[in-house]
This record gives structure tokens, C-alpha cells and sequence, in this order.
């Protein structure tokens, strides 16, 4: 699974479980923003080590994320009521961080198993195809799920070429992000929405057009930019190579990606009465049951998929060590920062959350996306989400009707600004270090949003002047 951070893309449907219901909770009004250090320790950590100190992070990242989350962890017991910071932390490990590393790793290996075979050439018309096919298919199997299909085919089609590394870039944008928008499958915050009563095809008439929009400005750039640099190329080069017949292996994991997608539906329409607390944690069996089949279809992808297919894909666990390591420190560092703004205006992120509202009362549609999607480029998008949603009101009925506007604002930032950073969405993350591992060099933390920002926040704008 808006890491976003997190990401990605997320709580990565850890959203499935309802908020924690704990005897005692953490008051984020009375929380400084000093609580926010460690967060802000780890993202500076994620974003400029792997250009300072590169072999050490290399080795290291994950000691480095423990130690961040101790930094958050120990303080906050230390300085806050006992039962109150372990039900804080116990909901972001057992309610958010576990789900979370359950669904985007059962993902990762289904989708690692489906091995595409061709002699596709990464000519600049076949990888816009990808780029908008991944888009839309992300809203059947998820950003992650869409995302971990594609990129290794694409990768494969453009492994000839010498300029590829804005076609990555590009993926991010779209298929691990945009693209999740139409349904509650598509990304984490739509999935918290439906839970929270807005109708499953609200989405799909609301933020269709929106889709439509961002995708076609982002492809056309996409297109001439990749069409500068294929003329650049060696052509005999980009279409040399074995011919090899077009063939899928691994094809049952198609089936298991149905079962995926059938697991999240079960979870949001089966309301089971059956729940229980652990460490203040709220369980329901509905969201335990999602998990089991989580687990089982992992289970049974690993021992029913062709050797050959995950050969073909050269699937290795780093990357989803790599999100599970990072995701574990942010998730602990982000419990101070979310409570600070679910404080609302009696926070410390009062003056953000005052920018929403107009002098009038009336809701201030554009702050309401802009201030979503950039928190959500930088926290999760899920639990940001929600802040605003709450903020707005927290009426389904209410927000689908009279506040359509105000819910559309909050779904588009959630889910299209998760692609600001690398640590927005978690397919950003799991993306990015395939394609490293491929040999492909990637920007930067800050290089990519140079690209991000350039080209993101117009399109942005535009939409926001069309919608809102």
C-alpha cells in the first residue's frame, strides 16, 4: 500500500481496519511540534543519505529506521500516560504497519509471479500505452498490485535503450499513484472513504473526468519528451535482440490477484458483529479473515508458480525488505505527527488546518486539496485522508451530495499527490528499487521532485482550476 510517507500506497489498505479504539489515547493538542523530529529525522535520513553516505546506508538503512523509531518510541512513554503511548504505538505496529506489510507483500509476490514474455522494443507509442494502461488497470488491483505487474515487462522493452530513466519517472506518476483513483481498490484513502459510507461508485462519477485529465496532459508530456530521446537512440540497437513469441507464465496468479481484490470487498461489504481489542487495538473478524487470505494466497503463489516465470522477472525480496525496514521506522515516527493533526485547529498544525475555511465558514475547496496533497506527498495518504475528511465534516451523506467539491478535493490530493515524492506511496518506493536493481540509475530523493514538481504541480493546478 500515500507511503505516502507514507506510503505508499497506504496505510497499504491497513485502512481495512478500523481506527483503534483505545481506553486511552494520546492528546494531540497538547503535543509541541519537537514530536515531530524524529519523522522529520527519518525522511532527511531517506532523502540524503543515499547521496552523502551512500555504502553506509546501503548496509545500514534499516538500523537507521529502528533507531528513528526509538527516538519517537522512548519519549513518548517517558513523557506521556503508559497506556495511552502503547496503544498510540500498538495501533501503528498491529493495526496499520502489519495489515500494511501483509496486502503490499502479498503484492509484491503475486505480481512477481506473472513473468510477461515478448520482443516488445520501448518505442515511445508502446510505453505511453503502458504508462495509461497501468493507470486504469490500478484501479482493479491497486496502485501496488498494478505497478509490480508492469514494471518489469517495461523495464524489459526498454533495457536496449540508452534514455529510459523519465519513462520510470513517469510510471511513478501514473500507475503507482494517479491511476488509483476510480475505486476504493485503487488506493488506501478511497478504501477509508467506503468504509466510512461513501458509496463504491461514488469515485468512479466524481474523479473520472479528473483521471481522464491529469492522465492525458501527463502522457502528451511524457510522449514528446520520450520521442525527443528515441531519436537520440541507436535504433538498430533499441530493436535488437532474441524475438520471442508473446507469452504470460505464471498465469494463475491472475487468479489470486482475484482473490486479493475479493479479500478487500469482503472486508469492506461483510460486517461480521464479531470483534475483540488486543493492547487497545480494535480487531474485527472481517479484517482478520482479509489477512488469513492475504497470507494463504502469498502462500499458495510462492508454491504453485512456475520457477521459470519468477526467473524471467529476476524477482528478488530486497525491494519489499527495503519498504517493510523504512516503513516500520515511519510508521512508528509518523503516531505523534497524525495525532497533532487529527488535534484539528486545536493543534499545532493550527494554521494549516485554518487555511481550509473561508472567512464565511464556507469550506475552502482548493485549500482543502492542496493542503491534503502535499501532507499526503510527505505522511500517509490514508491517515491524512481521514484528518480531512473528519475535518470536513465527516458526513458521507452529506459530502456525496452538497460536498461533492470537498470530497472530490480530499480523493484527488490524497491519491495524486501521493506522487510528489518517493515516499508518498509505497509502490513509489518498491518501484524505484526494482528498476535500481536493474542497473537503471533513478534521481535522487530531491532529484526526483525536481521532475515532480516541475511537472506535477501544473498539471495540478490545471485540474484544480477544472474541478474545483
Amino acid at each position: 500500500m500515500k507511503t505516502k510517507i507514507i506510503l505508499s500506497s497506504l496505510l497499504g489498505l491497513s485502512s481495512l481496519i478500523p481506527m483503534a479504539a483505545q481506553a486511552a489515547s494520546l492528546n494531540g493538542s497538547e503535543l509541541s511540534l519537537a514530536w515531530a523530529i524524529p519523522f522529520a529525522g527519518i525522511l532527511l535520513c531517506i532523502a540524503l543519505c543515499p547521496l552523502l553516505c551512500a555504502h553506509f546506508w546501503h548496509h545500514n538503512f534499516g538500523k537507521v529506521a529502528v533507531g528513528w523509531a526509538l527516538a519517537c518510541a522512548i519519549p513518548l512513554f517517558l513523557y506521556n500516560d503508559f497506556q495511552a503511548a502503547s496503544g498510540a504505538i500498538a495501533h501503528a505496529m498491529l493495526g496499520d504497519y502489519v495489515p500494511f506489510i501483509i496486502f503490499v507483500g502479498t503484492l509484491f509476490i503475486v505480481a512477481g509471479g506473472i513473468h510477461i514474455r515478448s520482443s516488445f522494443a520501448g518505442t515511445p507509442m508502446l510505453n505511453a500505452g503502458v504508462l495509461v494502461a497501468g493507470a486504469f488497470l490500478a484501479n482493479l488491483m491497486g496502485t501496488t498490485g498494478a505497478a509490480m505487474l508492469l514494471i518489469r515487462p517495461l523495464l524489459k522493452a526498454n533495457e536496449n535503450r540508452q534514455y529510459k530513466m523519465h519513462t520510470f519517472i513517469f510510471f511513478i506518476f501514473l500507475v503507482a499513484n494517479i491511476g488509483g483513483c476510480l475505486t476504493p481498490l485503487g488506493d488506501p484513502p478511497l478504501f477509508l472513504g467506503f468504509l466510512r459510507g461513501v458509496d463504491f461508485f461514488w469515485t468512479v462519477t466524481h474523479m473520472f473526468m479528473p483521471l481522464v485529465v491529469a492522465t492525458a496532459i501527463l502522457t502528451a508530456i511524457y510522449f514528446v519528451i520520450d520521442t525527443y530521446f528515441y531519436k537520440k537512440e541507436d535504433q538498430a540497437k533499441v530493436h535488437s535482440g532474441e524475438k520471442t513469441p508473446f507469452a504470460i507464465e505464471g498465469g494463475i496468479n491472475f487468479l489470486f490477484l482475484a482473490g486479493v481484490i475479493g479479500a478487500v470487498l469482503l472486508s469492506g461489504f461483510w460486517k461480521s458483529g464479531v470483534h475483540f481489542e488486543f493492547m487497545h487495538v480494535h480487531f474485527t473478524l472481517e479484517a482478520l479473515c482479509r489477512d488469513a487470505i492475504f497470507i494463504t494466497i502469498a502462500i499458495l503463489s510462492l508454491m504453485m508458480t512456475p520457477k521459470a516465470a519468477r526467473e524471467g522477472n529476476q524477482f528478488t525480496w530486497d525491494p519489499i525488505l527495503e519498504v517493510g525496514k523504512l516503513f516500520f521506522g515511519i510508521f512508528v515516527c509518523i503516531v505523534p505527527v497524525l495525532e497533532m493533526l487529527r488535534a484539528g485547529d486545536a493543534g499545532a498544525f493550527a494554521p494549516l488546518v485554518a487555511m481550509v475555511t473561508n472567512a464565511d465558514g464556507t469550506y475552502n475547496n482548493e485549500m482543502f486539496f492542496w493542503m491534503t496533497g502535499t501532507l499526503s506527498g510527505f505522511l500517509d495518504n490514508a491517515p491524512t485522508y481521514l484528518a480531512f475528511f473528519n475535518l470536513a465534516g465527516g458526513d458521507p451523506a452529506f459530502l456525496m451530495t452538497e460536498g461533492a467539491t470537498t470530497l472530490t478535493a480530499i480523493s484527488m490530493g490524497a491519491v495524486f499527490m501521493g506522487a510528489l515524492s518517493y515516499i508518498g506511496n509505497a509502490p513509489n518506493f518498491m518501484t524505484v528499487a526494482i528498476v535500481q536493481e536493474r542497473g537503471v540509475k533513478m534521481p535522487s530523493f530531491f532529484g526526483y521532485m525536481i521532475w515532480s514538481v516541475a511537472l506535477l504541480l501544473p498539471t495540478f493546478f490545471i485540474c484544480t482550476k477544472i474541478f474545483l
